[in-house]
């Protein structure tokens, strides 16, 4: 039979603590990670304002597109009212140019929407 013998203080968990090799790791406390985290924020704030400050729009004004208001009535489409408008095998190119022009997000319309229309 085998005896272990105790001496105050000392534990089997701290005897294999002391055995293995130490490796130096860094522990962050929340606060620590948080500080990271901000100052990793802080520097891509930085980093994007300074190379996103290149704007891609002109300080030049567009040429003016004269235009009509049209509301849109009952059963009326968007191909429709193009149609009325472009050149002959153009309404496609005309439905994109009115979309465009309206900041409409798709070809739908409702009753009563009043979109604007290139003169013809």
């Amino acid at each position: 039979m085998s005896t272990i013998a105790a001496a105050p203080g000392l534990s089997l968990s701290s005897a294999r603590r002391s055995s293995a090799p130490r490796t130096s790791s860094v522990r962050l406390t929340r606060r620590g990670r948080l500080t990271v985290l901000a100052l990793f924020v802080g520097l891509a704030f930085i980093v994007l304002s300074l190379l996103g400050g290149h704007s891609t729009a002109t300080g030049e004004a567009g040429q003016p597109v004269e235009t009509r208001t049209v509301v849109v009535g009952d059963g009326d489409t968007l191909w429709g009212i193009a149609s009325e408008v472009a050149e002959p095998g153009e309404v496609r190119e005309m439905i994109h140019y009115i979309q465009e022009l309206n900041a409409l997000p798709s070809a739908s319309l409702q009753r009563g929407q009043e979109i604007a229309v290139p003169v013809d």
